[in-house]
């Protein structure tokens, strides 16, 4: 299993919004609208390495109001 958190940056007062719509994706287990230089904080997972990256390019790249995104897959050291 791959788990990764999703950085997302939305437009103007679409942070919610996106962050609802972000949560009814299959494999998201969370994401909070938060501050700072990113609106929205998306938890992920998947079987692989391949189908988090179809989620993030296909599913969560394509809900409204996104303008950015940046993935960054979780490690255990």
């Amino acid at each position: 299993m791959v788990q990764a958190y999703i950085l997302v940056q939305t437009e103007v007062g679409k942070a919610a919004e996106v962050a609802s719509a972000i949560s009814k994706i299959p494999g998201v287990t969370q994401a909070d609208d938060v501050t700072g230089p990113y609106d929205v904080i998306v938890r992920a997972e998947s079987d692989n390495v391949d189908e988090l990256g179809r989620m993030v390019v296909a599913q969560i790249q394509g809900v409204a109001g996104i303008t950015r995104t940046l993935t960054c897959p979780i490690v255990h050291i």
